[in-house]
Order: structure tokens, then C-alpha cells, then sequence
């Protein structure tokens, strides 16, 4: 008998399941594949000794994370490692706006930009730890720092394009656009500017670090903590029906909207099966891995020093291009994302031999091979970069979905960023992780405060569940 079961183990159920277990429940993890993580697994991807992060590998809210930094996971092996260049947004020509955790030494870079940029991200870089207490929360609730969270949320609420305005310099922008672009969908609409604020915010206060070791570190350390409090996990165990669950106290679902809709069958009231039903699913990423001798050859010097390196153009071709996959169509030049995380982590290289992982934002289920269109934005900003290429491996959405099921279509997100699910995530409800059945919770990012590596969905699913018990 167990407390409380958790169905998956991804950073959300981990997360959940250490939070129950702090309180002292007997605790089971139910995992379906033969490893855990989720989107947190590293692996050799492409040649033996070359360590690629499967999905998420840059962790900013990671390290900012108000649960995660109650832990302590670093006695369990988790080491933060930064890269001397945080972030940079290469453009055509040999320009590139470069974004380092101090704020002086971005605005430097950013020349007569400078100072609208200090204006903004010095003031959010100073409120982040406590603005993080609130913004990783339901929407609904009640602000612990009111003042903080409403200058947030003035700019929040804009579109990034509104946002940008305050920049007249290419680099500036497309920097911005960049990061807004995270949310994975158009950056045209109300509240498209909150993904963008919160990732620069989390650079100047934390920086963007990797995980030394790969991704997976964080989640083992997660597993190994929860060993320690009494909890166990059992892999390559489906779950189809909560019938198939031993009985207990509490049931934790880290899955989809979906999924958890079938899993929960006729006890789920109506209302709820109709909005997890009804839960939309954005567009999709598409994963190329690639072994380079030497490196990426980047006409700017920054980009061969910076962690993360955004490929899309300028402020104005991101634009459209996130559009265009929101839309549903294949941009010619997609937004790509780089990641030098050897560049934290030499340990991940063999010799001159480095690991660089990169995806594409291509449309929901596009059923395509991006391959080509992610080669050609590298090399649009790198002139050689093909020649040094020695190995690689591909993930199309379809790849994606089936190595995590909650990358429904591809979309590594958990759901499309429209504004009504961007506030109502993932329905209307006093309690967004109640599934309306006494005992039984949704702790996905699907819920708020939504994707990411930071344990927030199921640190505060889990404390939804507590004052139940409670009650």
C-alpha cells in the first residue's frame, strides 16, 4: 500500500512525489518508460563518448526554481555549470546582439539600446527571486509581492512586438524576439512578451546554466532524494485506467490533458473530461543532434563562446516565422535553437569532437524532415559549418511523441500558448490541478505555471493534494 501513486516520471512527478514525501507518505512513482526523466534524459546520441541532452538542456528557472532550490539537490549531484556567453542572436551581415548574466556588461554591447534595456531587466533582474514566488503560481491567487508582480505583469500582458518597441537597434530586438520566441507561438498577441521577460530576467539574476553531466543529473537527483525519504519508482509500468492503480490516498498524474482524460474515464465529471478533451497542442520541435570537429565555425566571435545561440533572423523574421508554424505552415527558414552546453561542460566532448544539439520550431505533427532547413540556418551564420559535421541523429515530432507521450504532435510545450490557455491552464477552476475527483490531481506542465525544468507543476500539485488531506 502506498500514500500517494505518481503516474510518470518526468521532473513534474519527481517533483510531486518529493514534496509528498517530505510530508512523510509512502510514495510510488509509476514510470512507463525504461528510464526516467522525460524530456530530462541525456544520452550518446551520436558517437560513443558524446553526451547530447535529449530535450530540455539549458536551465535558467532550473536553478531559480523556488522549489528546487529548497532541495539541496547539488549533495545528490546536481552541479550548475555557465558558459562564458549566456545567450547570443546572431544577423546577417556579422552583427549579433549577445546577452551575459550582467546586465552592464549586455548593455555595453547593445550600444544606444543600452539604456532602455537597463531600464527594463534591471529592475525585473533585482524583484526576480521574489517575483518568481508569484509568477510560478496559478494565476489566480494571492500576490506575496504586489508591487513586483504588477510591474511584471504590465509588460506581461503585452505582445512582444509591443515590448520591442522600446528598441530601435536590430540586435536588441531580435535578442528579445529570441527569447520571446519560446513560448512557440506568435509573438503578435496579448501576453506573448511574458516567456521573453522571464527568461532575460532569469539571465541577469541566475544566468543560463547546464547541468554538468546532462539534463538526466537533475532528474536522477530528484529520483536518488525521494529513495532516500521511503519513495520508490517503478519503471516500464503503462498506466491505461486508475483502476490498474493500487488503492491510495492520493493519485498524481503527470501526463497530458488527454491522457489523463482517458486514464481518468467515466469519474471524471463532465465538465473537466470536456476541457482536458479540449485542450490544444501547439506546434512541434524538431531535434537534430549533430557530432562537429572543432565546433561550429560562427562568423561572430560571441557565438562561439555562448551557451545558447538563437537562429532566426531578425526581429521581424521571427515574427513571421513563428506565424508561419503556428499557422500550421513550414517556414523556409524555421527558428532554431542551438545549444553549446560543452562549452560549460568540456566533459561532453571526446578530443575536438563536441556535441551540438539543436531543434527546430516546425508545425504541430509536421510530418517532414526539417533536417535540411536546421543545416541551413546553421550555416547561414556559420560558412563551413557542414564540412566539419561527423555524426548525427534525428528526432521528427512523430520520434518525439513516441520517446515521450506527453510530446503530443511534437510539442515539447504541453500545450499551445494561446492566451486563454496561457491563463486558464488547463481549464477554469479555483484549484487548475484538482481533476474534480477527491484524491486525484493533474501535475503536468500543463499546469501552471507551465513548461520548464523547474518542479513548480508538481510542487504545487502536490500542495493541493496535502490540504486535502489536510482538510
Amino acid at each position: 500500500m502506498s500514500d500517494a501513486m505518481v503516474v510518470g516520471a518526468g521532473p513534474n512527478g519527481l517533483a510531486a512525489a518529493v514534496a509528498l514525501a517530505q510530508r512523510g507518505l509512502k510514495v510510488t512513482v509509476l514510470e512507463a518508460a525504461d528510464d526516467i526523466g522525460g524530456g530530462t534524459r541525456s544520452s550518446e546520441l551520436t558517437l560513443p563518448g558524446l553526451l547530447h541532452d535529449h530535450c530540455s538542456a539549458v536551465h535558467p528557472l532550473g536553478v531559480g526554481s523556488p522549489f528546487l532550490r529548497t532541495l539541496g539537490l547539488e549533495r545528490y549531484g546536481v552541479e550548475w555549470a555557465w558558459p562564458e556567453v549566456d545567450l547570443a542572436h546572431p544577423l546577417d551581415g556579422g552583427r549579433a546582439g549577445v546577452l551575459v548574466r550582467s546586465v552592464e556588461r549586455t548593455v555595453r554591447g547593445l550600444g544606444a539600446d543600452g539604456p532602455a534595456w537597463e531600464r527594463l531587466f534591471a529592475p525585473l533582474a533585482d524583484d526576480f527571486e521574489a517575483l518568481t514566488e508569484d509568477v510560478l503560481r496559478p494565476v489566480p491567487h494571492l500576490p506575496a509581492h504586489p508591487v513586483a508582480l504588477a510591474r511584471f505583469g504590465l509588460r506581461a500582458l503585452q505582445p512582444a512586438t509591443a515590448v520591442a518597441r522600446r528598441w530601435r537597434g536590430a540586435e536588441a530586438r531580435a535578442l528579445f524576439a529570441g527569447a520571446a520566441a519560446h513560448l512557440m507561438y506568435p509573438l503578435t498577441g496579448p501576453t506573448s512578451s511574458a516567456v521573453g521577460l522571464m527568461l532575460i530576467g532569469a539571465a541577469h539574476r541566475f544566468g543560463w546554466p547546464v547541468a554538468r553531466g546532462g539534463s538526466r543529473t537533475i532528474t536522477d537527483a530528484l529520483a536518488a532524494m525521494l529513495a532516500e525519504l521511503g519513495g520508490t519508482i517503478e519503471t516500464g509500468v503503462r498506466v491505461d485506467s486508475l483502476a490498474e492503480l493500487a488503492p491510495a490516498r492520493i493519485v498524481m498524474l503527470d501526463t497530458a490533458p488527454g491522457a489523463a482524460a482517458r486514464i481518468c474515464g467515466d469519474r471524471l465529471p463532465g465538465r473537466v473530461r470536456r476541457a482536458y478533451r479540449g485542450w490544444r497542442h501547439g506546434p512541434a520541435a524538431f531535434k537534430v543532434d549533430l557530432a562537429v570537429q572543432g565546433g561550429i565555425p560562427w562568423t561572430h566571435e560571441a557565438c562561439r563562446r555562448a551557451g545558447t545561440v538563437h537562429l532566426g533572423g531578425t526581429l521581424e523574421e521571427v515574427v513571421r516565422t513563428e506565424a508561419q508554424t503556428a499557422g500550421g505552415r513550414m517556414p523556409e527558414r524555421p527558428f532554431v535553437l542551438v545549444g553549446q552546453q560543452y562549452l560549460a561542460d568540456p566533459d561532453r566532448s571526446r578530443g575536438d569532437v563536441h556535441p551540438i544539439w539543436a531543434y527546430a520550431h516546425v508545425p504541430h505533427g509536421y510530418p517532414g524532415d526539417a533536417t535540411e532547413a536546421v543545416l541551413r540556418q546553421i550555416e547561414r551564420f556559420a560558412p563551413g559549418f557542414r564540412e566539419r559535421i561527423v555524426g548525427r541523429s534525428v528526432r521528427s515530432t512523430a520520434e518525439l511523441a513516441r520517446y515521450n507521450v506527453n510530446f503530443v504532435g511534437g510539442d515539447i510545450v504541453a500545450g499551445a500558448n494561446t492566451t486563454r490557455q496561457v491563463a486558464l491552464r488547463p481549464r477554469l477552476a479555483p484549484d487548475p490541478y484538482s481533476t474534480g475527483i477527491p484524491g486525484v490531481y493533474l501535475c503536468s506542465a500543463a499546469t501552471p505555471p507551465g513548461a520548464g525544468v523547474h518542479g513548480m507543476c508538481g510542487a504545487n500539485a502536490a500542495r493541493s493534494a496535502l490540504r486535502y488531506l489536510d482538510r
